[in-house]
């Protein structure tokens, strides 16, 4: 039976926290995959498929790759306490600085930093242990400072977009058109807000994929490949 992404997502902290005793030195080893999205342009079945490659490519090290999108953040941050739980990869003194440009980039007042801070801390918590995937809430640029992490965009023409909603929401087009505009407007205003950059800015990215032009698996290979080329020490295997 297929493992939903949220079982796989518990599995995934269950697996780390047990290794938590690891050497420093293997911390912040394996990949981070980074996915932006436009609303509509199939983050969610390419995701479910890069991990499933990565997976194979990463089976000599007994941990499966998860993703994690917003609602499984909040969903594993509610179920685990994740920040206490896997907060001993954030004790090492030269990753403080980290954190603390953090609040100096976000420049919230204590009360909006509650929320904000949880979200942005387990973010980075998540990509120093790797092999993951963190969808959205600027994932990209909280982790721009680590070695490890590979950033994604991913874009589709309107059409194919409001397709897309339509056949995984049962939307009429213009519900779908609303839905895409709204998504659209709140992330940009997310990023902007908090992080000071435009989300559509292509030099945030290491790659952006044009769903239109592949299949979500054609996307998801060509995501794995250049990740495995990128870390090409840990996966020499596979790159000739």
């Amino acid at each position: 039976m297929a493992i939903g992404a949220y079982e796989k997502s518990k599995r995934y902290i269950e697996s780390h926290t047990q290794k938590s005793e690891q050497p420093l030195l293997k911390r912040e080893l394996y990949p981070c995959i980074t996915i932006s999205r436009q609303t509509g342009a199939g983050s969610k079945p390419v995701c479910e498929k890069l991990i499933q490659i990565m997976d194979d490519y990463s089976e000599f090290e007994g941990v499966k790759w998860a993703f994690f999108d917003r609602s499984l953040i909040e969903k594993v941050l509610e179920d685990h306490n994740l920040p206490k739980q896997i907060s001993g990869y954030m004790h090492e003194g030269k990753y403080k600085h980290l954190t603390a440009a953090v609040h100096e980039m976000l420049g919230l007042k204590p009360a909006e930093w509650t929320i904000i801070h949880k979200t942005t801390d387990t973010i980075l918590q998540l990509a120093r242990m790797g092999n993951v995937v963190i969808v959205g809430r600027g994932a990209n640029i909280i982790t721009s400072k680590l070695k490890n992490t590979f950033h994604v965009r991913l874009i589709a023409s309107m059409e194919k977009r409001v397709e897309h909603i339509k056949s995984i929401m049962n939307f009429s087009e213009k519900e779908a058109l609303a839905y895409i505009k709204k998504e659209d407007d709140n992330r940009k205003k997310y990023l902007k807000s908090y992080f000071h950059v435009d989300v559509d800015d292509p030099l945030l990215y290491h790659m952006t994929v044009n769903t239109d032009l592949l299949t979500h698996e054609g996307a998801a290979y060509l995501i794995a490949e250049a990740v495995v080329l990128k870390f090409a020490n840990l996966f020499p295997q596979f790159v000739h």
